[in-house]
């Protein structure tokens, strides 16, 4: 007869080798504003479901042209609202998946202590030489700052002095370096748990830009892989939106 402490040690190894059999990988193509959440967010999820997410990070609108011409995404989490509800219309999302996960934050911000007041009047004074954006076009966060400039009457002003980045990644790389003094970028990149990693910057206002709705989409590719809804899920967790929040974003 066996004992029952064989037994209880049988039961978790079985119970072990089913978690590890169930777990399964899911791609993701992430919005590059929500980078360092969203590494946070894949090991807990990972911690949590035993499912591990691979993470791709850039921009929205290159995303979509991956997605439209075939890349192997099942998850795809938006800098915008206006992708995934296009990719649900051509069926390439999944009906009834999309959710807003989070929304961004636009900031003024300079790499160097000081440089940039707490009203963004350095941009009227116009001592510098670049001033960065992402590519408006393909970027919302770049969009998003044209409309600011735009409401703020200096956009044509300061047209000479913008320099675009591929993506936010970029834009926030071109500021760091000093090739530019100054740019636009999302606060989640400088901002942690209340406080602002490094340099100086001005939170814009709500009201010189649309709301910045990022949303979460399941994709064609991953609506029979149970790693991609778990991700869903988890998205919706408290532990993700303790994440979500404290990069400074606004929770719905």
């Amino acid at each position: 007869m066996r004992s029952m402490p064989g037994i209880a040690v049988m039961v978790v190894v079985t119970l072990l080798a089913a978690s590890v059999a169930q777990a399964g990988e899911v791609q993701v193509a992430v919005a590059a504003n929500f980078t360092a959440p969203m590494k946070i967010i894949a090991s807990e999820f990972e911690k949590s479901t035993g499912n591990k997410a691979l993470l791709s990070f850039g921009g929205t609108g290159k995303f979509y042209a991956q997605i439209r011409n075939g890349a192997p995404f099942e998850v795809f989490l938006a800098a915008d609202d206006v992708t995934p509800a296009r990719l649900e219309q051509e069926g390439l999302g999944e009906k009834g998946s999309r959710f807003t996960y989070a929304t961004g934050k636009l900031v003024l911000w300079s790499s160097k202590q000081g440089y940039v007041d707490a009203k963004g009047e350095v941009l009227k004074q116009g001592k510098y030489a670049h001033l960065a954006i992402a590519a408006p076009k393909l970027a919302p966060y770049g969009a998003a700052a044209q409309e600011a400039l735009t409401r703020m009457g200096l956009l044509n002003i300061l047209e000479p002095k913008l320099v675009q980045g591929e993506n936010i990644a970029q834009t926030y790389q071109f500021i760091q370096s000093g090739n530019a003094e100054l740019g636009f970028i999302a606060l989640s990149q400088v901002y942690e748990n209340g406080v602002l990693k490094e340099g100086s910057s001005w939170i814009v206002p709500n009201n010189l830009y649309a709301p910045i709705h990022q949303d979460a989409v399941l994709l064609a590719k991953g609506k029979n892989n149970p790693a991609a809804a778990a991700l869903m899920t988890f998205m919706k967790s408290d532990k993700a939106r303790a994440v979500i929040k404290s990069f400074g974003y606004d929770l719905h």
